[in-house]
Order: C-alpha cells, then structure tokens, then sequence
C-alpha cells in the first residue's frame, strides 16, 4: 500500500495503515456477515480516519460499496496479490520472494489448485481497476514486498535466524 501512495501521490502513513489493518479482525469474525464490519466499528471507536475505514469496507465485495478513491482501489488491489505472492514465495525452494518474476506467479495463477482459497478474478479485476497491466502490477507488488521481505519472512531460508 505504501508503494502505491508513493507512486499515485497519496499519504504512505494513511495508505498504510488501511493495508495493515483492514483485516484484524478476519480470525475472529471471518463470516460475510461480521468482517469487515466488525472491524470497522471498532477502528471508528477509535477514532480512526474515516478514509481508512471506508477503504476497509470496499475491499470486502460483497458488501456493495463504490470504491472511490484511489486508496480504496489500491487496497483491493492488493489484498488479494499479495497473499498470492506470499503462496508463492514461500512454495519455492527457497521460501523467498527476492528472485520471484511476475511470470512465475502468472503460472501459479492458472493452476486452480496452488492457493485455491485466493480469487484469480479479484487479482485480475483489481489490476483493471487501477487502470495498470496485471503483469505490471503483479511485478509492482513484488518489488514493493521485496523492499520488507524480512520482515515477511520472504528473504529466504538463509536469513531467517533461529
């Protein structure tokens, strides 16, 4: 989310903290009735930006929302990708994302059984949203994961200590 704010101009901090926080509360309340809402509620309990939360509820479908802005579009943009990614790098050998090409996840993704739960179409369609080349923005994402790819346990086998 930070990479995106930074290259379409929005504000890393805001962007971010919609990217790390919009599901918190999945392991709790994964049914489509409860997240994101619930999560929602907590976050403008808390006083929250208003752009965050709106961001949080968009990237849920099946609640209906128009998404507006571009970090609302971004974050559904990514949602999906990302975890993909993090499938596929952990998958490889060497369980990092720091030589992982877009055309290696390209394949994985018409393989309906490698990371079966992720939707192919939500990928697809949220490239079409932001208006980039699915490959660009597979490759986009990447890039932006590898800059923090130890902190997500994607730099490989080599740098993890113990």
């Amino acid at each position: 989310m930070r990479a995106y704010a930074r290259r379409f101009g929005g504000d890393e901090e805001l962007w971010g903290l919609a990217g790390l926080l919009h599901d918190f509360d999945y392991e709790r309340h994964p049914s489509l009735e409860e997240h994101p809402q619930v999560g929602a509620a907590v976050l403008e309990e808390q006083g929250y930006p208003e752009s965050v939360v709106y961001a949080i509820r968009t990237h849920a479908d099946y609640l209906g929302l128009p998404r507006l802005s571009l970090m609302d579009k971004t974050l559904f943009a990514v949602d999906e990708l990302t975890g993909f990614i993090t499938a596929a790098a952990l998958v490889r050998p060497d369980r990092s994302i720091l030589d992982l090409e877009a055309r290696s996840v390209r394949k994985r993704m018409k393989d309906k059984a490698f990371a079966r739960q992720v939707s192919r179409e939500d990928i697809v369609a949220g490239a079409e949203l932001l208006g980039v080349d699915l490959d660009e923005h597979i490759a986009f994402v990447i890039g932006a994961m590898r800059t923090i790819a130890p902190e997500l346990g994607l730099a490989g086998a080599a740098t993890v200590s113990g």
